[in-house]
């Protein structure tokens, strides 16, 4: 296994046993350039798929030992993760204390084994949507494949049935209506990075635009 995995999913498992806090990236919660909201924004390409669970699949695959297609139920199968994080729009918006559950990205890398040269992500969505992140981004504690919030099913217009959520990026970076994670030894940019936004996209740094 990749020795970066190994040692980021041994810090994730310090903060489940609460051994560990997960560190700190600023003496502010909110970022610079946002603005705390109590609602819930809905962003989308316009298209706001309907999949039914028994349709749904999640393909895993590229450079990874054991490509995986799961299905709802296989997905559900696996160890359930819950998490409580904030949420940075790049429209300038943030929600604090989000509970999201589903399936950590440790227990997804557990599954596929990303063979060591791994190095880039690509999720595609149902509804055409794409974006990228580097695999050390996403191998964080907080970082999910969410089917609930807030206790409940994830709404369509949030991303239904299961979405990315990575929540140190900004938000744009957690696909919606998740369908494909694709591993890769070289970066290729998503939808909004080909049209000028950050590849790396952190929002402590106001990191919005390339």
């Amino acid at each position: 296994m990749n020795p970066s995995i190994i040692e980021r999913k041994e810090r994730w498992a310090r903060k489940m046993s609460g051994k560990e806090r997960p560190p700190v990236r600023s003496d502010d919660r909110l970022p610079p350039g946002q603005h705390l909201t109590r609602g819930f924004p809905v962003l989308d390409l316009g298209i706001q798929p309907e999949i039914p669970t028994s349709e749904w699949n999640l393909l895993i695959g590229g450079l990874v030992e054991n490509p995986v297609t799961l299905t709802w139920d296989e997905f559900h199968q696996l160890t359930q993760f819950e998490d409580v994080s904030d949420f940075h729009c790049v429209t300038t918006w943030s929600k604090y204390d989000c509970r999201w559950s589903g399936v950590s990205f440790f227990s997804l890398c557990d599954l596929v084994r990303p063979k060591p040269e791994a190095k880039h992500l690509y999720y595609t969505s149902y509804d055409g949507y794409s974006t990228n992140t580097t695999l050390e981004a996403a191998l964080d504690d907080d970082t999910l494949v969410a089917t609930r919030f807030d206790g409940a099913p994830i709404p369509r217009e949030h991303g239904g049935p299961a979405r990315v959520i990575i929540p140190k990026l900004y938000a744009w970076k957690g696909a919606k209506f998740l369908r494909t994670i694709e591993f890769l030894g070289a970066d290729k940019l998503g939808f909004w990075e080909v049209r000028g936004y950050s590849n790396t996209a952190d929002p402590w740094t106001d990191d919005r635009f390339s």
